[in-house]
């Protein structure tokens, strides 16, 4: 586990070093924005195994070597059986897209159902006597 936040962390600080060197050349806005943005991507997901490490205690059952299968076994989550929200969300997300095309209209109402589909997608199972577990 440690190996992957330190890979991530040193991506996060290339990326950083390369967007200098970059704007330091005479390099494109488009290409700093691009290569900054690789950082802060990098930065996020070794952030986030860092401290998922340092939660876990640093040792995985995939990192003993003499680790048995049925150590990971368990609960390894919830997910939804059924659930009809991914499909208002997509279909508002792509009217938000055209509406950027079409105008400004369409855009304003496409964020008003993309809003009101995420929050619904999100407290799904949140809703009293609606509870599937």
């Amino acid at each position: 586990m440690k190996a992957g936040w330190k890979l991530f962390i040193g991506l996060a600080v290339f990326y950083a070093i390369m967007a200098v060197i970059y704007w330091q050349v005479g390099g494109e806005a488009v290409g700093i924005t691009a290569i900054g943005l690789s950082a802060g991507l990098a930065l996020i997901i070794g952030f986030y195994l860092w401290f998922t490490d340092r939660r876990s205690g640093g040792v995985l059952p995939e990192d003993n070597l003499q680790g048995e299968i049925a150590d990971r076994a368990g609960e390894m989550g919830f997910f939804s059986p059924h659930s009809w929200w991914p499909l208002p969300v997509a279909l508002s997300m792509c009217a938000v897209g055209t509406g950027l095309i079409i105008g400004w209209w369409l855009t304003l109402i496409a964020v008003g159902a993309l809003l009101v589909s995420v929050v619904g997608f999100v407290l799904e199972y949140e809703r009293p006597g609606t509870s599937a577990h």
